[in-house]
């Protein structure tokens, strides 16, 4: 039975993992509508990697030439002149901000904002700062333009994502698109700053899923972590497909029903507010 519910959850969280709807969001609800067992952050965590190895393979050419720029870069003086040494660097630097606040905050993170009523709140919170983003974001930007100010700022963007609700790819998007980013060049960036902080975030998290007492156990989630990568990655690519000619308006719709309907079937009494660490 674990292995059919991590598989569903699989698909879920390759759904959800890059539409900017929060796929933590979504692994704390889901479960709670089918009547199971919250399979907990760890689970959440290492299930996240599928789909950040989807971005490693979707994106290998980018990761490959940013990568041995940056190395370059490091020992030769004419090489760091290069886009690729800089856009390294943003990438490191847009890191700090999520690995710092995410092993200070770990206990918080685990317990406290794996809370139903909290979760509702920043769905419908995020999705009217996505609104507002799109709205009236210059949307001129590529991603070639990228200044160091600008990855801080994508990179404290993207660290609220450590509160389930908010949506990695969601914050740092908005953030993109308020600094004048296309939707594509925000939407790429999103996914390669992701990966240092998911795959990390995951490898540590693999600590707790042997014997853990809110896990599925071990091959339910290496299941829920390979199907995670197949979903993920036909989402990666219709989505960068789908921003190139469309607004990012009908994630912000659904964000906000969402929160509310979760809101909504809380006070009811439906769902339980309180989910497992």
């Amino acid at each position: 039975m674990d292995l059919l519910r991590s598989v569903i959850l699989g698909i879920v969280q390759g759904l959800t993992e890059f539409l900017p709807i929060s796929s933590s969001a979504h692994l704390a609800i889901v479960p709670q509508l089918l009547g199971w067992e919250d399979p907990g952050a760890a689970y959440t965590a290492v299930v996240q990697i599928g789909t950040e190895l989807a971005v490693i393979l979707y994106f290998w050419r980018d990761i490959w030439t940013i990568g041995s720029g940056w190395v370059r870069g490091v020992v030769s003086a004419e090489a760091r002149q290069a886009p690729e040494w800089r856009m390294g660097w943003f990438i490191i630097i847009g890191s700090l901000p999520i690995v710092i606040l995410g092993v200070l905050l770990e206990d918080l993170i685990d317990r406290e904002f794996r809370n139903l009523w909290f979760i509702g709140t920043m769905l419908i919170v995020l999705g009217l700062v996505l609104g507002l983003a799109e709205r009236v974001g210059r949307k001129v930007k590529p991603i070639e333009d990228l200044a160091m100010r600008d990855a801080i700022l994508l990179g404290l963007a993207q660290a609220c994502a450590l509160v389930p609700g908010v949506s990695r790819s969601g914050a740092t998007i908005s953030m993109g698109l308020l600094l004048g980013y296309d939707r594509r060049a925000a939407t790429r960036y999103a996914f390669l700053l992701a990966i240092p902080a998911v795959v990390g975030a995951g490898i540590y998290k693999l600590k707790d899923i042997p014997g853990g007492e809110n896990a599925y156990g071990t091959m339910p989630t290496i299941v829920g972590t390979v199907v995670s990568f197949v979903v993920g990655l036909a989402v990666i690519h219709w989505l960068l497909q789908y921003v190139s000619k469309n607004s990012y308006t009908p994630f912000v719709v659904y964000r906000v029903a969402l929160g509310a309907v979760v809101l909504l079937l809380l006070a009811a009494g439906v769902l339980n507010g309180a989910v497992a660490a």
